[in-house]
């Protein structure tokens, strides 16, 4: 790789982050733009710094590593290495969805193996692809299984007010499309951000935005739709671009494709 691996951490441990901090400073070609002790300081950092890698400690309190990963645009998930006291978590999974695991206290020789294979990954442009496994995972630990469309949704003609209906095991979850704050995708995976929680499917925009009220919901970007109510802020950039800021504080990229549907979110 010509630039550097850019890397953040995220503990709620300071011994921790200090412990992973000294042992990557002995690689040349890592650069750590940050460090976060909980969900809210590693949401801001990654909106900031946009990492390729995250070292993510699964236990934190109020915002665990998956509430963490749930919560952030589907573009602006890094690589995640999943980090880990304690080996009754899903490991395997963790192992197949994630690029890699490390358990505490962190071995050099693991992390090392951890480090090379983001290396290759962003080497060969294949981390879409270990994201789109990052959001299947997500799916899973959420208590949801990985939805498809057909079996996702209810109607296929809009009606505004009309709830949406998700099938959660053998029950069905209806959900107030008022309560969505904003869809992104991820290859083949939706992820609906509503109230507190982020429902991942398999789906695409064109399909989602066909059943969502038009009136309401905003396509701003090939991946993202925004319900127009929870937006607080319109910002033009120079280059064409917009940034729009929702009502939870969540920033959104309006790209310059979609610059006519500005004018909808006034």
């Amino acid at each position: 790789m010509s630039q550097p691996l850019r890397i953040l951490i995220v503990d709620d441990e300071p011994l921790a982050r200090r412990g992973l901090e000294l042992r990557l400073a002995r690689h040349a070609d890592v650069a750590i733009v940050g460090q976060a002790g909980n969900g809210r300081e590693a949401m801001a950092a990654i909106g900031a710094e946009r990492p390729d890698l995250m070292f993510l400690d699964v236990q934190m309190p109020e915002v665990d590593g998956f509430a963490l990963l749930r919560a952030l645009p589907a573009e602006q998930l890094p690589l995640t290495v999943f980090v880990t006291a304690y080996d009754q978590y899903a490991l395997d999974a963790f192992a197949a969805s994630a690029i890699d695991y490390l358990l505490k206290p962190v071995d050099d020789e693991r992390l090392e193996q951890a480090l090379d294979r983001a290396r290759s990954l962003l080497a060969s442009r294949t981390a879409c692809g270990q994201r789109d496994r990052l959001l299947g995972l997500l799916a899973r630990v959420s208590g949801r299984p990985e939805l498809s469309l057909d079996d996702a949704l209810s109607g296929a003609v809009p009606v505004p007010g009309a709830r949406l209906a998700f099938r959660d095991g053998d029950r069905t979850v209806r959900l107030d499309p008022r309560e969505i704050r904003w869809i992104d995708a991820a290859g083949d995976y939706l992820c609906i951000h509503a109230g507190d929680e982020t429902l991942v499917l398999r789906a695409t925009m064109r399909e989602m935005e066909q059943r969502l009220d038009p009136t309401r919901f905003v396509r701003i970007h090939r991946s993202t739709i925004v319900n127009r109510d929870c937006v607080r802020e319109l910002r033009a950039h120079l280059n064409g671009e917009y940034f729009v800021t929702l009502a939870s504080g969540q920033t959104l990229k309006l790209s310059r494709s979609y610059k006519d549907k500005a004018a909808l979110l006034h």
